[in-house]
């Protein structure tokens, strides 16, 4: 990170600078993870409008209640409450955290309503900062395991092993299940039940917004052809299928880029790219050793170390238009990750119809 240019995070709306300052190491007693802290930011009244939060005025002071997950608390304790009594002398304030495991809200209290404002502003960017850390429980997507599309993939599979079976990392392993076929529009690290419920809310608005887009009714679809997205076909860890709107149209992807807008301005995404990089994951060598596994997609080798990559050239000569057929996309999903529902795809939290 440059000194000039430091990272930026985005909470409830407001832009942080991140400080560059030496961090501390701990090991947390319980559990036995490994974490760091450190005070990316020290927010003084004269930085932070103290008009920012809704806070309360008591008799002794001024009192903020937040919601924070109950799998961040640790963060905000550190070793042997270290960080919480760092915070607390540093921004003259008390800071009352519910038992680990019990989901609640943290309660910062002070004589000085600039105080609390600081102390809340540590905490915020504290559980940013943690939260990126969090590996992904939901994620949103475009469900493409419509018969037709199931049929013809077992259809590429079977043709696939009988006909390059012989290259080089080549078998039945690696294919995708074809109940579980579908889009990633963007990840989600959903700590609790309320965070849950903020996400389907959120997902529930964007409905008339999509409407707009596909005039109120189903989108039709067609997935044809293949993509990898490293350097060297002979090397490949992932292979795509192509999905596109019928009449040609960037409909499906703009609504996947106003989907993610959505969801980094609320604070339950973090953006990877500009624009979303959609595919659909039909072979991946993640699955030779877990058939639950699943990436999160993107350039690049992700878990090199568990990977053995294959040989794509055949596959991509001989298979590289192949068409896997058409259908009407009428929902998205907000997906919880390795679950299954009664027809075979991720279960549900929350969804949206097109029509």
């Amino acid at each position: 990170m440059e000194v000039l240019r430091p990272t930026l995070i985005n909470i409830n709306g407001r832009i942080y600078r991140k400080n560059v300052i030496k961090e501390q190491v701990y090991q947390d007693e319980d559990d036995e993870d490994d974490f760091s802290y450190s005070d990316p930011v020290a927010a003084q009244c004269t930085d932070e409008p103290c008009d920012t939060f809704n806070m309360e005025q008591t008799e002794k002071g001024f009192r903020y209640a937040m919601d924070v997950p109950s799998v961040l608390y640790k963060y905000i304790i550190g070793k042997k409450g270290e960080t919480r009594k760092r915070l607390e002398s540093e921004t003259r304030t008390s800071v009352s955290i519910p038992k680990q495991g019990v989901e609640g809200q943290i309660v910062i209290t002070g004589q000085q309503r600039g105080a609390v404002a600081s102390a809340v502003t540590r905490i915020e960017v504290l559980m940013e900062s943690f939260r990126r850390k969090q590996p992904f429980t939901h994620f949103l997507s475009f469900a493409l395991n419509h018969p037709q599309i199931q049929e013809r993939f077992l259809k590429f599979k079977e043709e696939v092993l009988e006909q390059c079976s012989e290259d080089s990392g080549v078998d039945s392993s690696i294919f995708q299940n074809p109940a579980k076929l579908h889009l990633t529009v963007g990840t989600l690290a959903l700590l609790n039940d309320m965070e849950v419920s903020k996400a389907c809310e959120l997902l529930q608005q964007c409905q008339e917004q999509l409407q707009d887009i596909t005039g109120g009714k189903p989108l039709p679809m067609e997935v044809v052809g293949l993509e990898y997205m490293n350097d060297d076909p002979a090397m490949v860890d992932v292979l795509y299928a192509k999905v596109q709107a019928k009449d040609g149209s960037d409909r499906l992807q703009v609504m996947a880029d106003q989907l993610v807008e959505h969801f980094v301005a609320a604070g339950l995404m973090v953006r990877e790219w500009d624009r979303v990089k959609l595919h659909a994951t039909v072979m991946n060598t993640l699955f030779r050793k877990d058939p639950s596994a699943e990436d999160k997609g993107g350039s690049g080798r992700p878990n090199m170390k568990d990977r053995e990559a294959f040989d794509a050239r055949g596959v991509l000569k001989k298979f590289g238009t192949f068409r896997f057929g058409e259908f009407q996309l009428n929902a998205i999903h907000l997906s919880q990750r390795f679950s299954t529902d009664c027809s075979g795809y991720y279960t549900s939290s929350g969804l949206v119809q097109l029509s």
